[in-house]
C-alpha cells in the first residue's frame, strides 16, 4: 500500500500539500496540483477511505435501502439498485446496500452513524413507519416509491395511479365490460405497499368513470395459487374477459390455466400486464404491458438526491408517465367471448 508520505516524496512536495490537493480544501498553484496528481497516478495511491471521510466529514457513500421480501419481485428491485450503484458512481459515490427488514433502525443506523453522506429508500409504504425519522434528520433522502404523504420528502416513482387508469382504457377501448386485476401477493396489500395500492385506485376510479366491471384478486403467483384464483374470478364472473396482471409470478401460469381451458388469448380474453419488458416479451403470448422504467427509476433518484447535497433545489416529486405497449395479447371483444 502506497502512503501519502511517499507520494509527497515522489512529487517534492510536503504531506500537508498532498492532503490539499485531495480534499481541495486549499488553493494549490496548478503546476504543484499536476505534479501531485502525477504522482498519485504513478504509484497508484488511493487515499484511505476512513481517513479521509474523518478530514473531510463525507464518506462519498449512498446507503440504499431494499427490503428484498419473498412477497416482491427481486429482479426489478435488483434492476433498480444497479442503476442507483452505477448513476451514483459517475458522481463519484458508491453505494451500501441495505436489505434487511429493519424499517426505522435501519434509518437511524445511517443517520446516527456517518455510515453514508445520504439514503435512498425502497419499497415504500403508504404510511410508512421509516418517513418520520427522515423528516426528522437533516440527511438527504429520495424515496423510490410514493407515500400517502409526500410533504417534505423528496419521491420518483412511475405513476402507478395513471398505468391503472391507461390498463382500463386500453381493455374499454377493445370492448371488454368485466375485468379481473390479478393483483400482488396478500402480504403486499397488507403491508399498503404504494404502488400496488396506487395502480388499484387508479384502476378502480377510471373503470367506474368508463362503466366497467373490476375485480380484483390478490395471488401468491405460482400455478396452485393462479389456478384457484382463476377458478374463483369465472365462478364469480363468468362473463370475465379482460384481465390486468401486476403480479410477474403469476403471468405464466394464467396464460397456461387459459390455454387448458380452451380460452383462447386474444381471442377470447384479453391480458394486459403490468411489468418489465423483458417478462412481456418473453411470455409464451407476447404480453401487451406498460413498463416498469427500473433503471430510469434508478437514475432520477440518484440525481434528486445528487442535487440535494449539492444544495440545489429539487423537485419534491417525479412521476415517470406510463407508457403501453401493445402486443399479442389483447384484442376486440368478439361477439361469441
Amino acid at each position: 500500500m502506497v502512503t501519502l508520505a511517499e507520494v509527497a516524496q515522489h512529487a517534492g512536495v510536503s504531506a500537508s500539500t498532498v492532503s490539499y490537493v485531495l480534499s481541495g480544501k486549499r488553493s494549490i498553484s496548478v503546476g504543484t496540483r499536476q505534479r501531485v496528481e502525477r504522482s498519485i497516478q504513478e504509484l497508484g495511491y488511493h487515499p484511505n477511505a476512513g481517513a479521509r471521510a474523518l478530514a473531510s466529514n463525507k464518506s462519498n457513500i449512498v446507503a440504499l435501502m431494499v427490503p428484498l421480501r419473498t412477497d416482491m419481485y427481486v429482479p426489478v428491485m435488483m434492476e433498480i439498485a444497479i442503476a442507483v450503484a452505477t448513476t451514483a458512481r459517475t458522481y463519484g459515490y458508491d453505494v451500501l446496500l441495505l436489505t434487511g427488514e429493519e424499517g426505522p433502525d435501519a434509518v437511524r443506523r445511517v443517520t446516527g452513524s456517518g455510515l453514508a453522506d445520504a439514503m435512498i429508500l425502497m419499497d415504500v409504504e403508504l404510511d410508512d413507519e421509516r418517513l418520520p425519522l427522515l423528516r426528522g434528520t437533516d440527511q438527504p433522502s429520495v424515496l423510490i416509491g410514493l407515500p400517502a404523504d409526500t410533504s417534505g420528502l423528496t419521491c420518483v416513482d412511475l405513476d402507478f395511479g395513471a398505468t391503472g387508469a391507461l390498463c382500463v382504457e386500453h381493455l374499454a377501448m377493445l370492448g371488454h365490460r368485466d375485468i379481473a386485476v390479478i393483483g400482488e401477493a396478500p402480504a403486499v396489500y397488507e403491508r399498503h405497499t404504494g404502488f400496488a395500492e396506487r395502480t388499484l385506485d387508479g384502476l378502480r376510479s377510471r373503470a367506474r368513470e368508463l362503466g366497467l366491471r373490476v375485480l380484483h384478486r390478490p395471488c401468491e403467483g405460482g400455478y396452485d395459487a393462479m389456478s384457484a384464483t382463476l377458478a374463483r374470478i369465472f365462478d364469480e364472473r363468468p362473463g370475465t374477459t379482460g384481465f390486468v396482471v401486476q403480479n410477474e409470478s403469476a403471468v405464466e401460469p394464467l396464460l397456461a390455466l387459459l390455454r387448458q381451458q380452451g380460452r383462447a388469448v386474444p381471442e377470447d380474453v384479453s391480458v394486459i400486464a403490468v411489468c418489465p419488458d423483458q417478462v412481456a416479451v418473453q411470455a409464451s403470448v407476447r404480453l401487451t404491458s406498460v413498463a416498469i422504467p427500473a433503471q430510469e427509476m434508478g437514475r432520477r433518484a440518484v440525481e434528486q438526491l445528487i442535487a440535494k447535497l449539492e444544495g440545489r433545489d429539487t423537485d419534491e416529486v417525479v412521476l415517470l408517465a406510463p407508457e403501453l405497449t401493445v402486443r399479442a395479447s389483447t384484442g376486440p371483444l368478439s361477439h361469441t367471448g
